[in-house]
Protein backbone atom coordinates (compact mmCIF):
# COMPACT_ATOMS: atom_id res chain seq x y z
CA UNK A 1 0.00 0.00 0.00
CA UNK A 2 1.46 3.53 -1.01
CA UNK A 3 0.31 5.33 2.46
CA UNK A 4 1.81 1.90 4.42
CA UNK A 5 3.94 2.93 7.91
CA UNK A 6 6.52 0.80 8.31
CA UNK A 7 8.25 1.11 11.37
CA UNK A 8 11.66 -0.21 11.74
CA UNK A 9 13.05 -3.72 12.53
CA UNK A 10 16.31 -4.66 13.90
CA UNK A 11 19.12 -5.10 11.19
CA UNK A 12 21.78 -6.27 13.39
CA UNK A 13 25.42 -4.65 14.37
CA UNK A 14 27.49 -3.86 11.40
CA UNK A 15 31.23 -3.36 11.22
CA UNK A 16 31.11 0.30 11.76
CA UNK A 17 28.67 -0.42 15.25
CA UNK A 18 31.63 -2.06 16.97
CA UNK A 19 33.59 -0.91 19.81
CA UNK A 20 37.14 -2.50 21.42
CA UNK A 21 35.92 -3.65 25.71
CA UNK A 22 32.31 -3.26 24.43
CA UNK A 23 30.05 -5.20 26.34
CA UNK A 24 27.15 -7.69 24.23
CA UNK A 25 24.20 -9.58 26.62
CA UNK A 26 22.89 -11.91 24.02
CA UNK A 27 18.77 -12.70 23.94
CA UNK A 28 16.69 -15.64 23.95
CA UNK A 29 18.53 -17.84 26.79
CA UNK A 30 17.72 -21.53 25.73
CA UNK A 31 16.49 -24.28 27.95
CA UNK A 32 18.35 -27.47 26.59
CA UNK A 33 15.59 -30.54 25.94
CA UNK A 34 16.36 -34.53 25.43
CA UNK A 35 14.67 -33.77 21.94
CA UNK A 36 17.61 -31.46 21.00
CA UNK A 37 20.01 -34.43 21.34
CA UNK A 38 17.74 -36.57 19.78
CA UNK A 39 17.68 -34.71 16.42
CA UNK A 40 21.44 -33.44 16.40
CA UNK A 41 21.85 -36.78 16.75
CA UNK A 42 19.39 -37.63 13.28
CA UNK A 43 20.84 -34.61 11.83
CA UNK A 44 24.62 -35.54 12.01
CA UNK A 45 24.45 -39.29 12.39
CA UNK A 46 27.17 -39.38 15.81
CA UNK A 47 27.47 -42.72 17.37
CA UNK A 48 29.77 -41.61 20.48
CA UNK A 49 28.20 -43.72 22.77
CA UNK A 50 27.92 -41.58 25.94
CA UNK A 51 25.22 -39.32 24.28
CA UNK A 52 22.92 -42.37 22.84
CA UNK A 53 22.71 -44.50 25.74
CA UNK A 54 21.60 -43.48 29.64
CA UNK A 55 23.17 -47.40 30.15
CA UNK A 56 26.63 -46.23 28.84
CA UNK A 57 26.35 -43.34 30.83
CA UNK A 58 25.43 -44.27 34.07
CA UNK A 59 28.72 -46.81 33.37
CA UNK A 60 30.53 -43.69 32.79
CA UNK A 61 29.56 -41.97 36.15
CA UNK A 62 26.84 -39.68 34.64
CA UNK A 63 23.22 -39.92 36.28
CA UNK A 64 22.21 -39.32 32.91
CA UNK A 65 23.61 -38.71 29.82
CA UNK A 66 25.61 -35.10 28.91
CA UNK A 67 25.23 -33.30 26.12
CA UNK A 68 27.18 -33.41 23.24
CA UNK A 69 29.67 -30.48 23.85
CA UNK A 70 29.73 -29.84 19.76
CA UNK A 71 25.85 -29.76 20.32
CA UNK A 72 26.17 -27.29 22.63
CA UNK A 73 28.80 -25.41 21.28
CA UNK A 74 26.54 -24.38 18.39
CA UNK A 75 23.66 -23.28 20.38
CA UNK A 76 25.98 -21.02 22.31
CA UNK A 77 27.71 -19.46 19.57
CA UNK A 78 23.71 -19.22 18.03
CA UNK A 79 22.89 -17.04 20.80
CA UNK A 80 25.72 -14.82 19.85
CA UNK A 81 24.95 -14.34 16.12
CA UNK A 82 21.63 -11.52 16.33
CA UNK A 83 24.30 -9.39 17.71
CA UNK A 84 27.51 -10.46 16.57
CA UNK A 85 27.14 -12.12 12.75
CA UNK A 86 24.15 -11.16 11.81
CA UNK A 87 25.49 -8.90 8.88
CA UNK A 88 28.73 -11.32 8.07
CA UNK A 89 29.94 -12.37 5.19
CA UNK A 90 31.40 -15.42 6.68
CA UNK A 91 32.42 -17.17 9.61
CA UNK A 92 36.53 -17.15 10.11
CA UNK A 93 37.67 -19.21 12.74
CA UNK A 94 37.73 -20.19 16.34
CA UNK A 95 40.27 -20.18 19.52
CA UNK A 96 40.58 -20.84 23.16
CA UNK A 97 37.29 -23.11 23.59
CA UNK A 98 36.99 -24.31 26.87
CA UNK A 99 34.21 -26.62 28.47
CA UNK A 100 34.28 -25.96 31.71
CA UNK A 101 31.45 -28.28 32.74
CA UNK A 102 29.04 -30.72 31.19
CA UNK A 103 25.23 -30.05 30.80
CA UNK A 104 22.36 -32.05 30.72
CA UNK A 105 18.87 -31.95 29.13
CA UNK A 106 16.90 -29.27 31.32
CA UNK A 107 19.95 -26.92 31.60
CA UNK A 108 19.42 -23.47 31.14
CA UNK A 109 22.13 -21.64 28.54
CA UNK A 110 22.23 -17.94 28.65
CA UNK A 111 25.65 -16.21 26.84
CA UNK A 112 27.34 -13.01 26.60
CA UNK A 113 30.53 -11.25 24.44
CA UNK A 114 32.70 -9.12 24.57
CA UNK A 115 34.56 -7.34 21.49
CA UNK A 116 38.49 -7.84 22.16
CA UNK A 117 39.51 -7.22 18.51
CA UNK A 118 38.26 -5.10 15.23
CA UNK A 119 40.49 -5.04 12.05
CA UNK A 120 38.94 -2.83 8.97
CA UNK A 121 39.62 -4.23 5.57
CA UNK A 122 40.93 -2.67 2.51
CA UNK A 123 38.15 -2.74 0.78
CA UNK A 124 36.65 -0.40 3.29
CA UNK A 125 33.58 -2.24 2.17
CA UNK A 126 33.93 -4.81 5.23
CA UNK A 127 35.98 -5.68 8.67
CA UNK A 128 36.85 -8.63 10.96
CA UNK A 129 35.50 -8.43 14.65
CA UNK A 130 36.68 -10.51 17.12
CA UNK A 131 34.56 -11.81 20.09
CA UNK A 132 35.03 -13.18 23.60
CA UNK A 133 31.90 -15.01 24.67
CA UNK A 134 30.79 -17.37 27.45
CA UNK A 135 28.17 -19.15 28.32
CA UNK A 136 26.38 -19.98 31.81
CA UNK A 137 23.94 -22.20 32.76
CA UNK A 138 20.85 -21.33 35.26
CA UNK A 139 22.96 -21.30 38.37
CA UNK A 140 25.18 -18.96 36.97
CA UNK A 141 28.00 -21.65 36.55
CA UNK A 142 30.60 -21.25 33.43
CA UNK A 143 29.91 -23.83 30.90
CA UNK A 144 31.77 -23.26 28.16
CA UNK A 145 33.91 -19.94 26.70
CA UNK A 146 35.42 -19.16 23.29
CA UNK A 147 36.83 -16.92 21.03
CA UNK A 148 35.99 -16.30 17.23
CA UNK A 149 36.23 -13.79 14.74
CA UNK A 150 33.87 -13.11 11.67
CA UNK A 151 34.38 -11.06 8.74
CA UNK A 152 31.40 -8.38 9.10
CA UNK A 153 29.88 -5.52 5.97
CA UNK A 154 30.04 -2.03 7.28
CA UNK A 155 27.04 0.02 6.48
CA UNK A 156 26.44 1.61 3.16
CA UNK A 157 29.05 5.02 3.05
CA UNK A 158 30.57 4.40 6.67
CA UNK A 159 33.59 6.49 6.38
CA UNK A 160 36.73 4.14 7.31
CA UNK A 161 38.02 4.19 10.58
CA UNK A 162 41.88 2.70 9.75
CA UNK A 163 41.53 0.76 12.83
CA UNK A 164 43.75 -2.39 13.33
CA UNK A 165 43.41 -3.92 16.69
CA UNK A 166 43.99 -7.33 16.61
CA UNK A 167 43.86 -9.17 19.48
CA UNK A 168 46.77 -11.89 20.87
CA UNK A 169 45.31 -14.90 21.31
CA UNK A 170 46.82 -18.34 22.17
CA UNK A 171 47.24 -21.53 19.39
CA UNK A 172 46.21 -24.02 22.77
CA UNK A 173 44.32 -24.48 25.35
CA UNK A 174 47.20 -25.52 28.13
CA UNK A 175 46.10 -29.16 30.09
CA UNK A 176 46.08 -27.46 33.13
CA UNK A 177 42.56 -25.27 31.87
CA UNK A 178 40.67 -28.66 30.37
CA UNK A 179 38.67 -29.50 33.00
CA UNK A 180 37.70 -33.25 33.21
CA UNK A 181 34.23 -34.18 34.50
CA UNK A 182 34.41 -34.86 37.95
CA UNK A 183 31.60 -37.29 36.96
CA UNK A 184 33.60 -39.43 34.52
CA UNK A 185 34.21 -42.81 35.86
CA UNK A 186 35.04 -46.01 33.76
CA UNK A 187 35.59 -48.47 35.67
CA UNK A 188 32.06 -50.42 34.60
CA UNK A 189 33.03 -48.82 30.58
CA UNK A 190 32.33 -52.05 28.75
CA UNK A 191 34.57 -51.99 25.05
CA UNK A 192 31.91 -53.52 23.02
CA UNK A 193 29.74 -49.52 23.85
CA UNK A 194 32.36 -48.12 21.19
CA UNK A 195 32.81 -51.30 18.90
CA UNK A 196 35.72 -52.14 20.40
CA UNK A 197 38.18 -49.54 19.07
CA UNK A 198 41.69 -47.87 19.21
CA UNK A 199 42.23 -46.64 22.52
CA UNK A 200 44.70 -44.37 23.64
CA UNK A 201 47.62 -46.43 24.39
CA UNK A 202 47.19 -47.93 20.64
CA UNK A 203 48.05 -44.41 19.05
CA UNK A 204 51.04 -42.42 18.64
CA UNK A 205 52.08 -39.11 17.93
CA UNK A 206 51.43 -38.65 13.64
CA UNK A 207 49.42 -41.70 13.46
CA UNK A 208 46.67 -40.52 10.77
CA UNK A 209 43.47 -42.15 10.15
CA UNK A 210 41.32 -41.10 6.82
CA UNK A 211 37.29 -41.74 8.76
CA UNK A 212 36.42 -43.07 5.29
CA UNK A 213 32.71 -42.62 5.53
CA UNK A 214 31.52 -39.35 3.85
CA UNK A 215 28.37 -37.43 4.63
CA UNK A 216 26.44 -35.87 1.14
CA UNK A 217 24.92 -32.47 2.49
CA UNK A 218 21.18 -32.14 2.08
CA UNK A 219 19.60 -28.67 1.72
CA UNK A 220 16.90 -29.66 4.07
CA UNK A 221 19.57 -31.30 7.12
CA UNK A 222 21.86 -28.40 7.16
CA UNK A 223 19.29 -26.06 7.37
CA UNK A 224 17.60 -27.74 9.74
CA UNK A 225 20.39 -28.14 11.85
CA UNK A 226 21.24 -24.09 11.60
CA UNK A 227 17.79 -23.30 12.79
CA UNK A 228 18.03 -25.92 15.52
CA UNK A 229 20.87 -24.10 16.95
CA UNK A 230 18.97 -20.53 16.41
CA UNK A 231 21.50 -18.86 14.35
CA UNK A 232 19.84 -16.41 12.30
CA UNK A 233 22.72 -15.48 9.66
CA UNK A 234 21.24 -14.76 6.73
CA UNK A 235 23.90 -16.19 4.55
CA UNK A 236 22.65 -19.55 5.51
CA UNK A 237 18.96 -19.15 4.78
CA UNK A 238 17.75 -16.48 2.40
CA UNK A 239 19.01 -17.82 -1.56
CA UNK A 240 17.63 -14.08 -2.65
CA UNK A 241 20.13 -12.05 -0.82
CA UNK A 242 23.04 -14.46 -1.91
CA UNK A 243 21.72 -15.31 -5.51
CA UNK A 244 23.95 -12.03 -6.17
CA UNK A 245 27.20 -13.04 -3.94
CA UNK A 246 30.38 -14.85 -5.34
CA UNK A 247 29.20 -17.83 -5.22
CA UNK A 248 25.59 -16.92 -5.84
CA UNK A 249 23.91 -19.63 -3.61
CA UNK A 250 23.64 -19.99 0.35
CA UNK A 251 26.72 -20.89 2.68
CA UNK A 252 26.09 -24.05 4.60
CA UNK A 253 26.96 -23.15 8.46
CA UNK A 254 30.79 -24.18 9.35
CA UNK A 255 29.50 -25.51 12.59
CA UNK A 256 27.86 -28.05 10.55
CA UNK A 257 30.56 -29.04 8.94
CA UNK A 258 32.38 -29.33 11.96
CA UNK A 259 29.67 -31.74 13.47
CA UNK A 260 29.65 -33.84 10.80
CA UNK A 261 33.73 -34.53 11.09
CA UNK A 262 33.16 -35.44 14.57
CA UNK A 263 30.52 -37.74 13.59
CA UNK A 264 32.54 -39.06 10.45
CA UNK A 265 35.86 -39.58 13.29
CA UNK A 266 33.62 -42.45 15.12
CA UNK A 267 35.14 -44.57 12.93
CA UNK A 268 38.80 -44.50 14.28
CA UNK A 269 38.59 -42.18 17.29
CA UNK A 270 35.37 -43.92 19.08
CA UNK A 271 36.82 -44.15 22.12
CA UNK A 272 37.45 -41.00 22.33
CA UNK A 273 34.19 -40.23 24.26
CA UNK A 274 34.64 -36.11 25.79
CA UNK A 275 35.73 -32.85 24.17
CA UNK A 276 37.55 -30.87 26.49
CA UNK A 277 38.76 -28.22 24.35
CA UNK A 278 39.20 -27.24 21.01
CA UNK A 279 42.48 -25.17 20.49
CA UNK A 280 41.76 -23.48 16.92
CA UNK A 281 40.02 -23.77 13.91
CA UNK A 282 39.30 -22.14 10.55
CA UNK A 283 37.21 -22.53 8.10
CA UNK A 284 39.01 -22.84 5.15
CA UNK A 285 37.09 -23.01 1.91
CA UNK A 286 33.20 -22.74 1.35
CA UNK A 287 30.43 -25.66 1.68
CA UNK A 288 27.26 -25.93 -0.29
CA UNK A 289 24.55 -28.29 -0.48
CA UNK A 290 25.59 -30.83 -2.50
CA UNK A 291 28.72 -31.28 -1.34
CA UNK A 292 30.22 -34.68 0.43
CA UNK A 293 32.29 -34.21 3.55
CA UNK A 294 34.80 -36.43 4.27
CA UNK A 295 37.05 -36.22 7.77
CA UNK A 296 40.73 -36.88 8.17
CA UNK A 297 42.54 -36.89 11.89
CA UNK A 298 46.16 -36.67 12.91
CA UNK A 299 47.23 -37.16 16.17
CA UNK A 300 49.35 -34.42 17.72
CA UNK A 301 49.83 -35.33 21.11
CA UNK A 302 49.03 -37.41 23.96
CA UNK A 303 49.31 -36.59 27.59
CA UNK A 304 48.44 -38.68 30.45
CA UNK A 305 46.36 -37.20 33.22
CA UNK A 306 47.38 -37.09 37.09
CA UNK A 307 45.87 -39.57 39.24
CA UNK A 308 44.16 -41.28 36.38
CA UNK A 309 45.17 -44.51 34.75
CA UNK A 310 41.78 -45.04 32.36
CA UNK A 311 42.13 -42.42 30.71
CA UNK A 312 44.51 -39.69 28.71
CA UNK A 313 44.51 -36.59 26.36
CA UNK A 314 45.03 -36.91 22.78
CA UNK A 315 45.04 -34.08 20.72
CA UNK A 316 44.24 -34.13 17.00
CA UNK A 317 44.19 -32.34 14.19
CA UNK A 318 40.41 -32.80 12.32
CA UNK A 319 40.59 -31.65 8.57
CA UNK A 320 37.55 -31.55 6.67
CA UNK A 321 37.55 -32.48 2.79
CA UNK A 322 34.62 -31.93 0.56
CA UNK A 323 34.46 -34.26 -2.84
CA UNK A 324 37.76 -35.50 -2.67
CA UNK A 325 39.38 -38.01 -0.87
CA UNK A 326 43.91 -37.28 0.37
CA UNK A 327 44.94 -40.33 -1.57
CA UNK A 328 43.97 -37.95 -5.22
CA UNK A 329 44.88 -34.75 -3.72
CA UNK A 330 48.76 -33.31 -4.38
CA UNK A 331 48.18 -31.61 -1.03
CA UNK A 332 46.26 -30.97 1.76
CA UNK A 333 47.96 -28.04 3.86
CA UNK A 334 51.17 -26.40 2.24
CA UNK A 335 52.69 -24.26 4.74
CA UNK A 336 55.00 -22.25 2.07
CA UNK A 337 56.45 -19.30 2.89
CA UNK A 338 55.34 -19.47 6.77
CA UNK A 339 52.11 -19.29 5.56
CA UNK A 340 48.84 -22.07 5.59
CA UNK A 341 47.60 -22.67 2.22
CA UNK A 342 44.98 -25.18 2.05
CA UNK A 343 43.29 -27.17 -1.38
CA UNK A 344 40.63 -25.58 -2.40
CA UNK A 345 38.58 -29.34 -1.23
CA UNK A 346 39.73 -28.63 2.25
CA UNK A 347 36.68 -26.95 4.19
CA UNK A 348 38.05 -27.23 7.70
CA UNK A 349 41.53 -27.15 9.74
CA UNK A 350 40.66 -28.05 13.89
CA UNK A 351 42.47 -29.24 16.33
CA UNK A 352 41.02 -30.52 19.65
CA UNK A 353 41.60 -32.49 22.55
CA UNK A 354 39.24 -35.67 23.45
CA UNK A 355 39.29 -37.66 26.38
CA UNK A 356 40.73 -41.26 25.73
CA UNK A 357 40.24 -44.62 27.16
CA UNK A 358 43.82 -45.88 27.25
Amino acid sequence: MDNQHYLPTPTGLFFDDFTIGQKLTHGVPRTISSADCTLYTALTGSRFALHCATTVANAAGFAEMPIDNFLLFHIAFGKTVNDVSLNAVANLGYAEIKFSQPCFARDTIAVSSEVIGLKENSNGKTGVVYVHSKASNQHGGLVLSFKRWVMVHKQVGAAASGINKVPQLNTEVSVAQQSIPEQLQLQQWQDSFSDYQRKASDFKVGDTLFHRDGITINDSDHSLATRLYQNNARVHFDQHLMANSKQGKRLVYGGHIISLCRALSYNGLGNGIWLSAIHSGSHCNPSFAGDTIYAQSTVLAITAIAGREDIALVKVQMLGIKNNNPQHMQYLVNHADGKKKYHPDVVLDIELTLIMLK
